[in-house]
């Protein structure tokens, strides 16, 4: 058994210092923040439950990454597959746009930077962190087979040698060499994902995401068109329509999305990219309501996506952000 001292305060310490990557690599196999943070606390459970029998002949970390990994494959057992609207259907004129709602477990959900990236001394291990969880990355890895999604996320994103990643799957070297050849050929046929964005934000990112907060707040189309790529893309999950282009982005906008004007945005961190927590007057109790955590992404000084989820009452406690926002 391991020479760990032999307290439960000491065995619940050990653990939770894994907490935070281990959702990382649990929401990068789901595509679901709660989804995540449930197989974590299953893991956290079966290791505490059956510490007595752990030998010592791996890390407690390595450990900690089979249970987790082997509650991830249980979970994904049921078929689900996360995604976003673009993955579903096509995108939708503004002449034709309905909002027709698909259930929860659809979507691609977003996540707290701070619940799924750990602390790194590494700039450099600090980005590909931040680029593996940015939402074009998560829905790509939903494309994969589940244990071909747990090799690539093992080999490439946390640089686990072939042979760890063979003891932990129980499986052989050649099969995860083989399995992450297939899932690099399958991530391959997918749009490539051009979100460039600097860590911190450079100073011409942060004007763009100034002059964005500006004219969202005043609900200035001419100013928000001149901020967005020409085939910028916009989605609202839980609704599968989504539009790309500033015209119908706009035209929705002051149509449909008309209640928005005059609203707030609080900058929140989700996905290893800039975002807000949206909020939009309300007439009822005065002040603000909450509306949507938007996820932003930018390319070459554009923004070349919002994507807003809607289900305020589970993603705004998510974030630590008030129901409400005062005058």
């Amino acid at each position: 058994m391991s020479d760990i001292a032999g307290t439960t305060a000491d065995l619940d310490v050990t653990l939770e210092k894994h907490r935070v990557e281990l959702t990382g690599y649990c929401y990068r196999m789901l595509g679901s923040a709660f989804e995540a943070e449930d197989a974590v606390q299953d893991t956290m459970v079966r290791a505490w439950r059956s510490f007595e029998k752990f030998e010592g002949r791996s890390s407690i970390r390595s450990w900690l990454y089979r249970i987790a990994t082997n509650v991830c494959l249980d979970m994904l057992n049921a078929g689900n597959r996360r995604a976003r609207p673009m993955d579903l259907t096509a995108a939708a004129p503004l002449a034709q746009a309905a909002l027709n709602p698909r259930p929860d477990n659809t979507w691609l959900e977003p996540i707290p930077d701070a619940r799924v990236l750990p602390t790194p001394g590494d700039p450099a291990e600090a980005a590909i962190a931040k680029e593996s969880v940015r939402l074009a990355f998560v829905a790509a890895l939903q494309s994969l087979p589940p244990k071909q999604r747990a090799v690539l996320i093992l080999r490439e994103v946390l640089a686990w040698k072939a042979s760890e990643v063979a003891e932990l799957i129980d499986t052989s070297v050649a099969s995860v060499n083989s399995a992450l050849q297939r899932a690099r050929a399958t991530l391959a046929e997918r749009p490539e994902d051009d979100t460039a964005v600097s860590d911190p934000l450079d100073e011409d990112q942060q004007k763009l995401l100034e002059r964005y907060v500006t004219a969202f707040e005043g609900y200035d189309m001419a100013a928000l068109t001149a901020l967005l790529a020409e085939d910028a893309i916009m989605t609202m999950p839980p609704f599968d329509l989504w539009l790309r282009g500033t015209a119908d982005i706009t035209g929705f906008m002051t149509t449909v999305g008309a209640s928005c004007a005059n609203s707030r945005l609080v900058p929140v961190n989700v996905n290893g990219t800039p975002g807000f927590a949206h909020y939009k007057p309300d007439p009822d109790n005065g002040g603000f309501a909450p509306w949507a955590i938007q996820v932003i992404e930018i390319s070459e000084g554009r923004i070349t996506g919002f994507h807003c989820f809607l289900d305020t009452p589970r993603w705004f406690p998510l974030f630590g952000m008030p129901l409400h926002l005062d005058d």
